[in-house]
């Protein structure tokens, strides 16, 4: 049911792997994405290096606890993050970094552009982590291009508006689901996300899910090397509902589960607001939805 693109294919503008993906973005919300330019050796690495973080000692982690900033960089642990107030903080844990900005930029005081902050072991993450989020934010760029294709807009449009990207990679570990955990416990709530387009890489393990037309929950997996990709809530806006923003879950299993979210989103003066409408800057819709959604931001407000 969720189209499976080639990302060669697409970038060739191929006419079958143009109406799948105007199928997936219309009427699903979502698609998966292979024969990317990002080999699966360095999406296996990314999602190594974020599990040696999650389950090293607790003292490493909390050195870069987002708690202490004013920003999502940094390590959030259970319960940090509430995407549903009718459910309970989330059951998961998080690590944030995002794109930093020259002292003199206008924006690097934002704290969308916030200094990242770095654990000292594993080893070598920060590389690992770095040079993950280069190579996926570019692939990204060039899929909003394809799906611009793909729905009948100028492919060019996206093009100048990511020079300052207010991009966020995350890690989340999901752990086994606690014997106590009832019906509002959840490793991630029900929820649509809040940018552009997400770009989620997985360690293959089930636990994500798609509501369909009709309520329907689908469950959606794909191995390393294959992303899933969903819209947030920006890009339906910005394209006048074309694009669809969908809900999703995860419940959690008798397995840990790694993923590996990238929030792609474009600059923060960047007007997202549909034709017609009154401006709205991406920066503005962000803080907002992250105000709402971190506890300790909440704390903050």
């Amino acid at each position: 049911m969720i189209p499976h693109i080639d990302a060669t294919a697409l970038a060739a503008r191929d006419p079958h792997a143009l109406a799948e993906t105007r199928r997936g973005a219309e009427e699903i919300g979502f698609l998966t994405l292979h024969n990317t330019v990002l080999p699966k050796a360095e999406v296996a690495r990314a999602i190594a290096s974020y599990r040696a973080f999650f389950k090293g000692d607790a003292g490493n982690k909390a050195q870069v606890n987002m708690n202490t900033t004013g920003s999502n960089r940094g390590w959030g642990g259970p319960g940090s993050e509430q995407v549903d107030p009718e459910a309970n903080p989330d059951y998961k844990e998080v690590f944030d970094c995002g794109v930093e900005l020259p002292p003199g930029d206008p924006f690097a005081r934002l704290p969308v552009y916030a200094p990242n902050q770095w654990p000292a072991r594993p080893k070598g993450f920060q590389q690992v982590i770095e040079s993950y989020f280069t190579q996926a934010r570019a692939v990204s760029l060039d899929l909003l291009q394809g799906i611009s294709a793909a729905i009948g807009a100028d492919p060019t449009f996206f093009a100048d508006k990511f020079a300052k990207p207010m991009a966020l990679l995350r890690g989340n570990y999901y752990p086994e689901r606690p014997d106590w955990a009832g019906d509002k416990d959840f490793g991630i709530a029900a929820h649509t996300d809040y940018g552009c387009l997400t770009l989620l890489a997985t360690d293959g393990q089930p636990g994500l899910e798609v509501q369909v037309k009709g309520g329907t929950w689908l469950p959606v997996s794909a191995e390393p090397g294959t992303f899933i990709i969903n819209f947030g809530e920006m890009l339906e806006m910005w394209t006048g509902g074309q694009i669809r923003a969908t809900p999703h879950r995860v419940i959690g299993g008798a397995q840990e589960r790694i993923s590996v979210p990238l929030f792609f989103n474009p600059a923060y003066d960047t007007n997202v607001a549909p034709e017609g409408a009154a401006p709205l800057t991406a920066g503005e819709h962000l803080s907002k939805r992250y105000t709402e959604t971190y506890t300790h931001l909440q704390a903050m407000a």
